[in-house]
């Protein structure tokens, strides 16, 4: 399979609305971008939303999403990701302990808790960047990758950690999957960016883990686990509507698993071997999350819809999800699946009045706010548009690099 062509399925119409769609989402999120440093959470109109704090994650996502600007050459990108990165410098930096805080702000607000799933982001964002050729960029990544590396590896368990305190003091009890899941998508962009494959083999070690508990657990990801990495399928039963560590299964991350599975399998060179993994999780999700409409949020351990929210990054990720295994297996049915999915975002989710895409529909699919308030990043939208006309490579930096200008 060519996975370095654009998908011949796509018509030329599909590929001019997704290239204008990512010019329109770079357009929407500039304010966003801090002129000291860092990224605001933006509002349902794109105007930062000062009374929020600034936070790692939101300004790391902003920071390799213009770096991917960047390399498909869209006038402005490169400074904007450079300004975000300046966040990382200072602004959100613990200059006394090392790493970098959650959040900071309002005022003289400090969250210092040291997340695994910040940290994360910050390494993909300085991959990103240092791919981009940003100045400085190369330095951080090595910088981030030297604090996920000490604070949070456990070798043991060949997982990352979750949190701990602001002085690197006390660990967390609480171990996730989530911020393990993004520390695969960091570490295939690192290696990518260093050329070191131990961070594409410390990705591949947590993505074998983790489908080894799903495959035990009917193809459900457990989310939460005990600090010696046991399952813990409860937590969370009073919290299903948490934006980070909601109860139950998120069919969301059985999709985005997928695709992580496959871009690792291309970037090790290991074309096949985990496509039946991902293409069980990929079935798991859609029975359990596509109620027909849209996309649940969560599930109980049967299948139940909990939280029938639909939020825009799970669509992304399922459309991703299907276009990547369209191109893996060469199956018409993804492609179909696809296709109707990107109709459904476009009709669910994309804000032509308002600009970007809407966060968060209520279980009716009107737009709503319980959640996801405003429209924080571009993150998920950007990357999922450029999933179908890129080539499928370990990271979206290494695939923008190699397709060239933006269609």
């Amino acid at each position: 399979m060519p996975y370095d062509q654009a998908r011949s399925a796509s018509t030329s119409d599909a590929v001019g609305w997704r290239a204008e769609e990512v010019r329109r989402l770079l357009d929407f999120g500039t304010p966003s971008v801090l002129p000291d440093g860092g990224a605001a959470w933006l509002d349902d109109d794109g105007r930062p939303d000062l009374a929020r704090p600034v936070h790692t994650w939101v300004t790391a996502r902003m920071a390799h999403t213009y770096a991917l600007g960047d390399l498909l050459g869209v006038e402005g990108c490169g400074r904007l990701s450079d300004q975000a990165l300046a966040g990382f410098a200072g602004l959100l930096h613990d200059d006394e302990h090392g790493g970098w805080f959650a959040s900071r702000g309002p005022g003289d607000d400090v969250d210092d808790t040291k997340a695994a799933y910040a940290h994360a982001f910050v390494v993909l964002a300085a991959a990103s960047a240092t791919q981009a050729g940003r100045p400085g960029a190369s330095a951080l990544l090595a910088q981030a990758l030297d604090v996920l590396d000490r604070r949070f590896w456990e070798a043991g368990a060949g997982m990352l950690a979750d949190e701990q305190d602001g002085a690197w003091t006390t660990v967390s009890p609480y171990r996730g999957i989530n911020a393990n899941m993004h520390g695969v998508e960091a570490l295939l962009a690192a290696s990518d960016a260093t050329g070191d494959p131990r961070w594409r083999e410390r990705a591949a070690a947590i993505v074998d883990r983790t489908a080894g508990w799903a495959a035990g657990n009917a193809w459900r990801i457990p989310e939460h686990f005990t600090t010696d990495w046991s399952p813990e399928l409860e937590y969370n039963a009073d919290r299903p509507r948490d934006p980070f560590k909601p109860y139950g299964s998120t069919p969301g991350h059985g999709f985005e698993w997928a695709r992580l599975m496959l871009q690792l399998d291309v970037a090790a060179d290991q074309a096949g071997r985990r496509t039946e993994a991902a293409e069980r999780l990929f079935e798991r999700a859609l029975a359990d999350g596509f109620d027909g409409t849209g996309f649940v949020y969560t599930v109980d351990w049967s299948g139940r819809p909990v939280e029938s929210r639909r939020f825009h990054w799970v669509a992304a990720e399922a459309v991703a999800a299907a276009e990547v295994l369209a191109a893996v297996t060469g199956s018409p049915r993804y492609a179909e699946q696809a296709e109707a999915w990107w109709e459904l975002v476009r009709q669910r989710f994309v804000d032509q009045e308002r600009g970007s895409w809407r966060h968060e529909l209520d279980a009716r699919n009107r737009p709503a706010a319980e959640v996801w308030a405003g429209k924080p990043d571009i993150y998920h939208a950007v990357q999922a548009l450029l999933v179908p006309d890129l080539p499928l490579t370990g990271s979206f930096a290494e695939s923008a690099r190699r397709a060239g200008p933006l269609g």
